[in-house]
């Protein structure tokens, strides 16, 4: 079986898409089924792609898609340059590792969506208008033209048929995302300067659902009640976003600059030192779609305060401790940081549902259901004519873009 994922993306920095894409790749090539895995990425991430721990594979080929960073570039290769990509490489199925634009009718196999959440109709202050409405119409696009979608949990499946008709929700399945134990360990704390002191961790991109701004306010009602350490920090790890400009400016006005710190683009062993190492992570989203910090914190061990939402309670389970959010919730949340601080550090917990042999089996079950041999075979009869005419769309598409008969890469490493 050979498999396309794409994980071409903006960010150029580790984020949750990248991490999900790498992780996929690496349960897909567990299994001896898999006889190919073609990694589409786009310029900016050939780094990320070289240091993910997954070339280590044969089957493993990796494209650099011919795409520049502005959200019209990178939508416009999925609609037009990703059908000649797969027509020259012609795998049996191509797995988008979140939402974009694509041409179904251009694409002669099978497509599966990994569907993280409903941002752009659950929480559209993430967006600045009027690109909420392209995203949200990129989303509804995407759902409705794939073969089947892989929605990383059950508060994703529920969110999506609140907002979708019964068709496209009857072509999606949970498979969670893959969650294990980082084997490599980092030597030099990534956090600049730290000297031993204790600090507070927040994983989260810098976006209006993250709840970063309150985490803040929070943090320093606990500073100005003396409820914490004289030496605590704040580490929040996480791109930036929408929000960054009302997060600095909280800590500019607030007199913080020694006490938050901002990281981004921190490697999995240098997030997992940072776990093992925090006073607690405290995750005070008002929306998720998984809540991959806190199963990565769970692995770990340690204190977890999360915010009460269906998606970190199923991953969190009975190891976390939840505060509600809403009215007098910045008091809230430093009460309930101040109790947490309080209590013992919990063990590791065992996460196998999470684990690559798991999710490959369930990612291999659902490949089987879309590919059966029957269409295969059909698709086999057709091969020589759609190869004969893609050939020439690639080589009038690499005529009109510079890159002859590339297939919509610049190359692949």
């Amino acid at each position: 079986m050979k498999i396309m994922v794409t994980a071409a993306s903006f960010s150029s920095e580790m984020s949750g898409i990248q991490r999900h894409a790498f992780n996929l790749v690496r349960c897909l090539l567990r299994r001896a089924e898999i006889s190919r895995v073609d990694l589409v990425v786009a310029p900016w991430q050939t780094k990320l792609a070289r240091t993910a721990g997954i070339d280590r594979d044969a089957r493993l080929k990796t494209y650099v898609a011919d795409m520049d960073k502005g959200s019209l570039s990178r939508n416009a290769w999925y609609y037009r340059k990703l059908p000649l990509l797969v027509a020259k490489l012609q795998p049996d199925l191509v797995h988008l590792t979140y939402p974009v634009p694509i041409d179904p009718k251009s694409i002669p196999c099978t497509t599966v969506l990994t569907l993280h959440d409903l941002y752009p109709y659950e929480i559209p202050q993430n967006f600045r208008f009027p690109q909420v409405l392209v995203n949200q119409f990129i989303l509804k696009q995407c759902l409705r033209s794939v073969d089947a979608i892989a929605c990383v949990s059950d508060t994703t499946m529920q969110s999506l048929r609140q907002y979708v008709a019964t068709s496209t929700q009857a072509k999606a399945t949970r498979i969670y995302n893959c969650v294990e134990p980082e084997p490599q360990k980092v030597v030099r704390p990534p956090i600049p300067g730290w000297a031993g002191e204790p600090f507070l961790l927040c994983v989260a991109q810098h976006r209006r659902n993250k709840n970063i701004v309150l985490l803040i306010q929070a943090f320093h009602r606990l500073l100005l009640a003396s409820s914490l350490p004289p030496d605590m920090k704040l580490v929040i790890v996480g791109i930036e976003g929408p929000e960054t400009p009302r997060i600095q400016q909280l800590i500019t006005s607030r007199g913080l600059a020694s006490r938050v710190v901002l990281l981004r683009g921190l490697s999995g062993p240098e997030l997992q030192w940072c776990y093992a190492r925090c006073q607690a992570l405290v995750v005070p989203s008002k929306a998720e779609g998984f809540g991959l910090p806190v199963a990565e914190a769970l692995l770990v061990g340690g204190r977890i305060l999360c915010s009460d939402i269906s998606a970190l309670r199923e991953i969190g389970g009975t190891h976390c401790h939840y505060v509600s959010l809403g009215p007098g919730e910045e008091e809230a949340l430093a009460a309930a940081i101040r109790a947490i601080l309080q209590e013992a550090p919990k063990a590791a917990v065992s996460l196998p549902h999470l684990s690559s042999d798991v999710l490959a089996g369930q990612y291999l079950e659902l490949y089987r259901q879309l590919i059966p041999s029957e269409i295969a075979a059909r698709r086999a009869r057709g091969e020589g004519q759609f190869q004969a005419a893609s050939d020439i769309q690639s080589s009038e598409a690499g005529k009109s873009s510079g890159i002859a008969n590339q297939g919509g890469v610049r190359g692949c490493i």
